[in-house]
């Protein structure tokens, strides 16, 4: 099993190499101005990134949090979905996934797939910001008698998600956080010092 530095350095160039992280002036949804982008809807499109990617947060899920720590993964749409069913799957969990809205049809639940009260779920996405999407799914859940306590996620952009999540009761779990990359890859010359003072800038501490 490689070390977790070995990975850590591994993914970070490997996203670069497939365009789904990029260093530049990119503006966000929020219409906030970012030097980086990550598009990880790109992984799946090339299956050994994905293969890698996915055993990864297979091995997190057992090392990090451990397999007795959760009873279901519940994968947030859109751009968690490949990673957290591949994950349910190879964890041989039951796998669920939270929609942004409740339907207005059938049973009108926000939530697809069976959902036992009482048991523990593991919340499974592709990055995090400020964790307001993990922490509307938690509650969606925890609305329908289950119990939240643990996140997961390959990339934290690390603008307050952690101390976010922990007010609202659920431990964020990910591979490595941006600025981390962002070393990583100035080490290996892929970036300038100017891109990774302006990443790191944008971390919240």
């Amino acid at each position: 099993m490689a070390s977790k530095a070995s990975n850590k350095k591994d993914v970070a160039l490997l996203l670069m190499r497939i365009g789904a992280l990029k260093f530049g002036t990119f503006t966000l949804s929020s219409g906030k101005l970012s030097p980086y982008y990550i598009d990880l809807r790109l992984v799946p499109s090339y299956p050994e990134a994905f293969r890698k990617v996915t055993d990864l947060y297979v091995e997190l899920a057992k090392n990090k949090i451990g397999l007795n720590k959760f009873d279901r993964i519940t994968g947030i749409p859109t751009a968690g979905m490949p990673f957290s069913s591949v994950v349910a799957l190879k964890l041989n969990k039951p796998f669920l996934y939270v929609r942004k809205e409740a339907k207005t049809h059938g049973r009108e639940r926000r939530i697809e797939g069976i959902l036992i009260p009482g048991e523990h779920v593991l919340l499974v996405d592709d990055l995090v910001t400020s964790g307001g999407t993990l922490i509307d799914a938690a509650n969606a859940v925890r609305a329908e008698g289950a119990i939240v306590k643990d996140a997961l996620v390959l990339i934290d952009r690390e603008e307050g998600a952690g101390k976010n999540m922990v007010k609202a009761g659920i431990r964020l779990h990910c591979l490595m956080g941006i600025r981390e990359a962002a070393k990583i890859l100035y080490d290996r010359d892929a970036i300038d010092k100017e891109q990774l003072i302006a990443i790191i800038k944008t971390a919240k501490k």
